[in-house]
């Protein structure tokens, strides 16, 4: 998966947390130092130990733990406020180490726990401020102020990670269809390129084979020995080559097509069997060009990938019928939760690659998509091609 463009945005976030704990942890042993706290020694382990806690937790998140979680995010929370709430007995400049620790609250603790252990870590401060200097409105003010903002932060931080995982999601999943779809075109593009060898081969080479050969029959029957002989070693070698020939076209073919469009479509039904829905497969026999039969059989598989994926259906059929002489007419229908083709496809959203590329194909054969679906009334996926001549097969 590529990397999510607020990355960065979450490093700096994490790394200012660092740095404020590291700073105010150390501001509190130099002010301690500094004024000669009763305590000193008890403060200098309390600290130190309380650094150590947290620099190890943050050390074991860095090293693949994702989001740390479960009980050790429970004891890692309960030790560091254990240590501070030893801390802020101790000396009142202990009170300042509550303003991260508001931020640790709302990112390990699930749901309306961050809020709560906010609150009464908030509390605290203001209690073992009022018990040091005595209270004050700026030491009851300011805890409570510094607990909104980190809620307000905390809360707007949690909405950022969703959306940032959203994105990253769709991201991920409108490049993996990308590459599917370029993937399918190319996969057409040879098929096409395949067939219309096999069609030039068929009827160019085949044909004068097949025309030689018949010839070469003729003029055998006409003539005497030994030219008899000679005419029919010559025969006999057209024969050859047009079966090398046919070969050749057959290797050329699609092996799903080897026996025809119909025998595929009703294959791909039964390929089915394990689903949750059961696929009719309806076809009449019916001669296309191999091109035709190449589009047809990968738009009935895109169709039935997509109900399979989209639609819950119970019941899937798959029509290949000829209306007139002149064109064909492949239907996919099913009776799933149904869309709304229009907001899809103006959505554009990675969902509507896999019609975007069941309506290049048929473009490609200057035929025509049509796509009839209601929320909730299953949905009909209906081409029609023309029939420009018959198909790559045996003279």
């Amino acid at each position: 998966m590529p990397p999510s463009t607020l990355t960065p945005v979450f490093v700096g976030l994490r790394v200012g947390l660092h740095a404020l704990f590291v700073g105010l942890t150390a501001f509190v042993v130099v002010r301690a130092v500094v004024v000669g706290a009763p305590h000193l020694p008890a403060v200098l382990i309390v600290a130190g130990g309380f650094i150590a806690v947290y620099l190890v937790g943050a050390g074991w998140a860095r090293g693949g733990v994702h989001a740390v979680s479960g009980a050790f995010a429970l004891g890692w929370v309960a030790a560091l406020s254990g240590l501070w709430g030893f801390l802020v007995w101790l000396t009142p400049e202990g009170a300042f180490l509550v303003f991260p620790l508001f931020f640790m609250y709302l990112h390990l603790l699930p749901g309306v726990w961050g809020v709560v252990a906010v609150g009464v870590s908030a509390a605290l401060a203001i209690v073992s401020l009022g018990m040091h200097i005595g209270f004050t409105v700026g030491g009851v003010i300011g805890p409570i102020v510094a607990a909104a903002v980190a809620v307000l932060i905390g809360l707007a931080y949690r909405a950022l990670r969703r959306e940032s995982a959203e994105r990253d999601r769709l991201l991920a999943e409108l490049l993996h269809t990308r590459a599917q779809l370029a993937e399918t075109e190319r996969e057409q593009g040879a098929l096409a390129e395949r067939a219309r060898l096999a069609r030039e081969i068929h009827d160019t080479v085949a044909q004068g084979l097949s025309s030689i050969q018949m010839l070469l029959r003729a003029a055998e029957r006409d003539a005497v020995e030994p030219s008899a002989a000679h005419l029919r070693l010559a025969r006999e070698t057209a024969a050859d080559s047009l079966r090398e020939t046919r070969q050749i076209i057959r290797q050329l073919t699609p092996s799903r097509l080897d026996d025809g469009l119909g025998a595929a479509l009703h294959r791909l039904g039964a390929e089915q069997s394990h689903a949750p829905f059961r696929v009719d497969v309806h076809t009449e026999d019916i001669d296309l060009p191999m091109d035709a039969q190449i589009a047809l059989l990968r738009i009935a598989q895109g169709a039935l990938a997509n109900a399979a994926r989209h639609a819950e259906p119970s019941r899937v059929t798959l029509t290949l019928t000829a209306p007139d002489d002149d064109s064909v007419l492949l239907a996919v229908g099913d009776d799933g939760r149904g869309f709304d083709p229009g907001a899809v496809a103006a959505a554009g959203a990675s969902t509507s690659f896999g019609m975007r590329a069941m309506r290049e194909r048929v473009d490609q054969l200057g035929g025509a998509l049509e796509v009839v679906s209601a929320p909730g009334e299953g949905a009909r996926v209906v081409v029609r091609l023309p029939r420009h001549g018959v198909g790559v097969g045996e003279t």
